[in-house]
């Protein structure tokens, strides 16, 4: 940290705001004497009274801090009491040097003589009160806003790493029982190649921060994972197509984005066929936006005004809670059947780059 950052920093913020405010006080009354065209014992009255405001005003603060967390009525009558007593102690001297030097040692009859023009004084340490609070609240303010931001940063990132984290049981599951269906029909390789896939996938997918973004080609790359499991229970009977715009491979999106709604795909489209099935991914860039569009030619599924039926579709839920929480309105997620046969998922984020000193990890191959 710089030393003009630590200077702004507490507790030598209220040194420096406290020697510039007095620095102002006194070039105010330098440049009237100035203007005015008053002689030197004016100038060496000005800056010993400016001397002792400096020091006389070191006592609000100690003050002020012990009725910080009071009431507003207690805060406001010690203010008015402080600000007067040294008021008082201020233009006592600050007169009595000021008779010395210019009148040649006159005293006042009475002690209001003494006191004359404490209303100046007055109005300037109710002042220097004044900008003493205010600084404080707006500071509390700062710290408040800081802290609920924080707060609100953190829970942002809670729920997105639950959401991310959310997938690898589910998946997790049906992975598990597809491997312990394998091994019941006695096809010991397949299962084994699958178990191997399965730790790829899952290193990778635990490795990654839930809150990196990634290039669509490294998410792409990702998914190959996951489909190289897939392949081992469906072999022939699933087909996969991608379609990537080379700008749109360069595209930041939410790691593992993709995976659910794929699962989803080969879960009541291609498992459900005893043909199989195809699943066909398109991406492209138009007006400063990715679009991303994902298809499978399986029977399609029951929409409830353009969503699923409640229960169904857990990764695709996942997914449009994901990036609501990323992008709030700064997206769409869409679903539809079509024809003859199959279902279409479109979303559309904000189109992001990576930084090229930020270059994207290697996947594990």
């Amino acid at each position: 940290m710089s030393f003009f950052n630590r200077l702004l920093q507490a507790p030598y913020q209220f040194y420096l705001l406290h020697f510039s405010g007095w620095l102002g006080y006194y070039v105010i009354g330098y440049v009237g004497l100035f203007y005015w065209d008053k002689p030197a014992n004016y100038y060496w009255t000005l800056i010993i009274g400016t001397l002792i405001g400096f020091t006389l005003s070191f006592a609000f603060r100690p003050v002020y801090r012990r009725i910080w967390d009071t009431s507003t009525t207690r805060k406001v009558i010690t203010v008015i009491l402080v600000s007067y007593v040294l008021s008082a102690l201020w233009v006592v001297p600050d007169n009595l040097i000021f008779w010395d030097m210019h009148k040649h040692g006159y005293r006042p009859k009475s002690y209001f003589g003494y006191i004359s023009g404490i209303s100046h004084k007055f109005y300037i340490m109710l002042t220097w009160s004044c900008l003493y609070f205010g600084i404080k609240f707006y500071e509390g303010m700062q710290d408040a806003t800081r802290r609920a931001l924080k707060a609100t940063a953190l829970a942002h990132e809670a729920q997105l790493k639950m959401l991310r984290y959310q997938l690898n049981p589910h998946f997790l599951f049906n992975t598990l029982n597809a491997i312990s269906t394998l091994v019941l029909e006695k096809e010991g390789d397949r299962a084994n190649q699958m178990v191997t896939r399965l730790s790829n996938f899952l290193r990778y997918s635990l490795d990654n921060d839930p809150m990196q973004k990634v290039t669509l080609e490294q998410e792409i790359t990702t998914l190959q994972l996951y489909l190289d499991i897939e392949k081992v229970r469906f072999e022939e009977r699933l087909e996969t197509r991608f379609n990537v715009e080379p700008e749109a491979a360069k595209a930041l999106i939410p790691s593992l984005i993709l995976q659910p709604l794929v699962e989803n795909s080969i879960k009541y489209a291609i498992a459900k066929s005893e043909k199989g099935g195809t699943i066909e991914i398109e991406a492209k860039v138009f007006a400063g936006e990715l679009l991303l569009q994902l298809q499978d030619n399986g029977p399609g599924v029951e929409l409830i005004e353009g969503e699923l039926p409640k229960g169904r579709g857990v990764g695709v839920k996942n997914t449009r809670e994901r990036l609501r929480e990323l992008y709030n309105s700064k997206h769409s997620f869409t679903l539809q059947n079509l024809e003859p046969s199959g279902l279409q998922v479109n979303i559309r984020i904000p189109y992001e780059v990576a930084e090229e000193s930020n270059a994207t990890a290697q996947v594990l191959s």
